[in-house]
């Protein structure tokens, strides 16, 4: 828990009567982020003003200001928190000045509707009283370091939730799962990282408050203090959006480099190509509300469009963002790009042959984008326990990673947390962290129980459509005008052929010869009249991440069970006969 957060929402408490739980983040989130901002700028507020006074051009005066004081924002306002509370008649027309006089990049309060929560609060009698508390809080950075007031922000959107029954996951992504990716991520150009004076990219279509992009400058940096690594995002909640990006203002980045809007209808960064990407997106959220956008943007941007190979079901976008990060990672020619993005286990397998899905792991696969997919521990996020999973993209593997998958079973590997935040309560410890990373890493050596690694086209399989004759009464095959028998609908029967049957590794160019192997070996001898329907075969692509680490555990002897058996039974009869007596 933050103390910082727990601290910040005490606050909230002032607000009890007029708002109601539900509503305390509205006031809360966008003074905190208020007071942070105006901690940074008090040390300059003087020379702001000045430089203000002789420069009336916007683009000049940014220019001086950050000359002058480094940053890339200001406020020209007379008013902060250090003089607010002065005018006490005036503390909501001074206050709404101050939000205004913010340079334009800052246009997070206008996401919360904040100036509407001043003129309520003013007319509860509410705005001193917590003007006056946020005033006794140093947010300055110095005071409160960046990863701090990450969590508190976490902690007050959680505990805002909470209040208003919405899934705090939405909105945020555990840090021990975000340190993981990052880990992956970064783990097969570490050494290029540590390069001098090196500037690299990196990229969140789901931004939310910015905690994997804060993450990820953070590792960089302490692996080299001298890199420089720009930071895009794009988020479509409004307050995450606000957060997301007062944080890498105060952080000293281009606040311009994050966009507000949906990363499927509109893509803020078109035509651009980042060296990372990551992203958390929503699980099972239908995305029936974008459809006819997504599918003409695909119509129309042909076959080198971001949505092209393929469109998942409705009821499921997740592998739309799936496909957004390929899309969005450097060209090779240009030197490459990775992408990490964490979603549940339906991506890995959901579709028939042909389908949506199955095409686009087809397209992935084929492309040789697949890097290793990492399976996360049970009940690691906020608002479900369900099975997760890391997939890392790269389209300028390592040669010693060339048309291969590696699956990595991380399940075991969790620490239990001493008290439950929603769903979770299980994390990845430092010490589990670095496992994963390190079977990741030893790529050749891979330790079978938990790490495997698959050809491309181990991961390929053909529907095939086996028929047998219709027969008339008599039992005769009914044929058509050509003399071949007719099939029976009732007794028409599909089968999965894999690349791989009878260990061939030719894969889709095996086909013909794979399939007539199958048939042969499997089906003939049951039924010797079958034959297969080559017109209708198709090409499937499914990563059946459990069967392979699937271990046997043979049946319990029937002597034991038995015995079970018979002390359930004698229990039931002790019971029936006490409710009888």
């Amino acid at each position: 828990m933050s103390t910082l957060g727990s601290f910040i929402w005490s606050i909230a408490d002032q607000l009890r009567g007029p708002y109601r739980p539900n509503q305390y983040g509205n006031v809360v989130l966008p003074l905190t982020i208020l007071r942070r901002l105006d901690c940074i700028l008090e040390p300059d507020r003087d020379i702001v003003r000045e430089l203000a006074a002789k420069y009336d051009n916007p683009n000049r005066l940014r220019i001086e200001v950050k000359k002058a004081t480094g940053r890339s924002f200001f406020n020209t306002s007379n008013y902060s928190f250090a003089n607010l509370l002065a005018d006490a008649d005036g503390l909501a027309d001074n206050l709404t000045d101050y939000i205004d006089r913010f340079s334009p990049d800052v246009d997070v309060f206008e996401y919360f509707d904040f100036k509407k929560e001043v003129l309520a609060l003013e007319k509860a009698e509410l705005l001193r009283e917590v003007i006056m508390s946020f005033k006794r809080v140093d947010l300055h950075p110095d005071v409160v370091s960046n990863a701090d007031m990450g969590d508190a922000f976490e902690y007050i959107i959680r505990k805002f939730n909470e209040a208003a029954n919405e899934t705090s996951g939405d909105h945020y992504t555990p840090r021990d799962a975000i340190r993981l990716l990052v880990d992956l991520l970064f783990a097969e150009k570490d050494v290029d990282l540590s390069e001098a004076g090196i500037v690299r990219t990196l990229y969140d279509p789901t931004a939310g408050t910015g905690g994997m992009l804060a993450l990820a400058e953070e590792h960089l940096l302490l692996q080299n203090p001298d890199a420089k690594l720009s930071l895009y995002g794009q988020e479509y909640n409004p307050q995450s959006y606000a957060i997301c990006k007062s944080d890498l203002l105060a952080k000293g980045h281009d606040a311009t480099n994050i966009a507000f809007g949906n990363t499927l209808t509109d893509d803020a960064f078109k035509g651009r190509q980042f060296d990372f990407c990551m992203s958390n997106p929503p699980y099972g959220v239908d995305w029936k509300q974008y459809a006819k956008a997504v599918t003409n943007e695909r119509d129309e941007a042909g076959p080198y469009g971001r949505f092209a190979p393929g469109l998942p079901s409705t009821s499921d976008g997740q592998m739309l963002f799936l496909l957004h990060l390929a899309h969005k990672m450097r060209a090779p020619e240009d030197g490459g790009g990775r992408a990490g993005i964490v979603m549940n286990g339906s991506p890995l397998f959901n579709g028939a042959a042909e389908s949506g899905p199955s095409n686009i792991r087809k397209w992935l696969l084929e492309n040789d984008l697949v890097d290793a997919i990492v399976a996360l521990p049970t009940n690691m996020f906020f608002n479900t326990g369900i099975a997760t999973y890391i997939w890392i993209l790269d389209n300028t593997k390592h040669p010693d990673r060339k048309d291969l998958v590696q699956l990595i079973d991380g399940t075991a590997f969790w620490t239990k947390m001493r008290k439950s935040l929603g769903s979770k309560n299980r994390e990845l410890s430092e010490d589990d962290r670095a496992k994963i990373v390190r079977m990741y890493a030893d790529f050749a050596d891979a330790d079978p129980d938990y790490s495997k690694l698959l050809r491309n086209d181990e991961f390929g399989y053909w529907t095939i459509t086996v028929e047998r004759p219709l027969l008339d009464d008599d039992g005769n095959p009914i044929v058509d005008r050509k003399g071949k028998p007719k099939p029976d609908p009732k007794k028409r029967d599909t089968e999965n052929v894999p690349f791989s049957y009878g260990d061939s590794t030719a894969g889709a160019a095996g086909k013909a010869e794979v399939i007539q192997a199958y048939i042969d070996a499997e089906v003939t001898p049951h039924v010797s009249d079958a034959w297969i329907d080559w017109a209708k075969v198709k090409t499937g692509y499914e990563i059946p991440f459990s069967r392979h680490f699937h271990k046997y555990a043979p049946p319990r002897p029937l002597a034991e069970i038995d015995a079970d058996l018979e002390k359930q039974i004698t229990k039931i009869l002790d019971l029936l006969h006490e409710v009888e007596g």
